[in-house]
């Protein structure tokens, strides 16, 4: 059975990271929030904070009685990006080439050749590891798994934490798995787990003893076959991606709980993922916008309306608006503003709290199957915007900005999502060297200037 895959998760990593920029937090229980409240939670604990109890998720005021003397930090995403990139170039130029990033504390490697001996496998992991203590730092640890797929090679990584190195093959498989939890398993999620219960199948052990055809019933079509491939052991090609959307979500201070901040937030928002769109090389045929709202009168909880065209709004318990438009497909921020401030108009609980707010843009389509409206000034509108994002890219995020997200061009700053990285080149936040951040442009662009169907640059 030939070793084809090497997986590295990098352990506790914003926590790891701090430790290591921060002398003073090393060996003591550390977690990462994103502002110092007992009303939020930790998104990132060590291994010393950890051993309390600590997880991602922890409220603050439950982290605070479980270990008394952690230490809060607020998370600094630009400098976790910067060492991820830093960790990333180094193992790709002086370890293995690294074929694909999953996320900002994980990433793969493939095996070809001598490599997918068992012996030469584990020294270039135990290279990789002791070249990030060397080249990067001594407080970033990995857990490292090997194995004839990526499945099983992910698998690994989850066996043997902090600093784990597990090779999983045909000496150990599928014996190694069965002290895993369903729910450990990659691809098994909260549903998944209730359908295989209902079939019979309550432990690893039972999966990996299932047939095929019991699988591919389960997962409803060949993703039960290649869970059943996967755990065997065979090299099973990762399945084609696309991307679908892009989006950005904020949950709002407190000084920006009402409607006319949510509004410059989302502005604000729409902005920056038109932007990614643009650098993506994409245009979008759809905007959603959702915003949740507190409680104010009970009686119009669970009161249902319908919108024209097929646009729905509608309350629940937690009073969460939500609406979506259609266009012909575009990149266009002023379009895309137009299109939002439709929907901004006809949302019906703006005698309520906002308390986080979000855009997404999907329906995408890459620009090399695009065909262009012919009656749209594309070269003029593609140079304009082309020399917006450059002085953003330039300057910070946010120097050259459309006027409806003035109130909150410093709200809702980069964040980290689980599996998506942001650029530094066009989300950087923080003001360039050389550039007064007080004497930023705003475009002369209003709210009543766009929302004018016959205005154009």
């Amino acid at each position: 059975m030939a070793l084809n895959s090497l997986f590295i998760d990098f352990n506790s990593y914003f926590a790891s990271v701090e430790q290591q920029t921060k002398p003073e937090l090393r060996n003591k229980p550390v977690g990462v929030v994103p502002v110092k409240a007992d009303t939020t939670c930790c998104i990132a604990a060590s291994y010393e904070a950890k051993a309390f109890g600590v997880r991602t998720g922890t409220m603050v005021s439950e982290a605070k009685k479980l270990c008394p003397d952690i230490q809060l930090v607020e998370a600094n995403h630009k400098t976790y990006i910067q060492y991820h990139k830093r960790l990333v170039d180094m193992i790709d130029d002086k370890c293995l080439p690294v074929d694909k990033v999953l996320s900002i504390d994980e990433m793969i490697c493939s095996l070809m050749g001598k490599e997918q001996q068992r012996q030469k496998a584990i020294e270039i992991a135990l290279h990789i590891k002791k070249k990030i203590r060397e080249d990067v730092g001594e407080y970033l640890r990995c857990s490292i798994g090997i194995g004839p797929n990526l499945f099983l090679a992910k698998m690994g990584t989850n066996m043997q934490k902090p600093d784990g190195l597990v090779v999983i093959d045909n000496e150990n498989l599928p014996h190694c798995l069965y002290k895993l939890k369903l729910s450990d398993l990659y691809g098994v999620g909260r549903n998944m787990e209730v359908r295989l219960r209902r079939n019979g199948i309550y432990t690893v052990e039972d999966l990996c003893n299932a047939d095929r055809i019991l699988l591919k019933r389960v997962w409803g079509g060949i993703e039960g076959e290649r869970m059943y491939d996967k755990l065997r052991g065979k090299f099973v090609p990762g399945s084609l991606t696309h991307r679908s959307s892009v989006g950005h979500s904020h949950v709002l201070p407190p000084k920006l709980k009402n409607n006319e901040s949510a509004y410059a937030v989302l502005h604000r928002l729409l902005q920056k993922a038109a932007m990614r769109l643009r650098h993506l090389g994409y245009y979008a045929g759809a905007l959603g916008v959702v915003v949740r709202y507190k409680i104010m009168n009970n009686s119009d909880e669970d009161k249902l309306l319908s919108g024209k065209s097929g646009f729905s709004h509608w309350y629940s318990r937690k009073m969460r608006w939500k609406d979506y438009i259609t266009f012909t497909y575009t990149q266009n921020t002023v379009e895309l503003i137009k299109a939002f401030n439709i929907m901004w108009d006809r949302n019906p609980f703006m005698e309520n709290i906002p308390t986080a707010v979000g855009v997404v843009l999907f329906n995408l389509l890459h620009k090399d199957y695009t065909t262009l409206p012919i009656f749209e000034n594309y070269e003029k509108n593609k140079a304009l915007y082309g020399a917006i994002d450059l002085l953003n890219r330039r300057y910070g995020y946010a120097s050259v900005y459309f006027g409806g997200s003035h109130t909150a061009k410093y709200s809702a700053p980069m964040r980290i999502a689980f599996t998506q990285i942001p650029d530094l080149e066009i989300e950087d936040d923080e003001k360039k060297e050389g550039f007064n951040f007080k004497s930023q442009t705003c475009l002369p662009v209003g709210r009543s200037q766009i929302s004018n169907n016959k205005y154009s640059f």
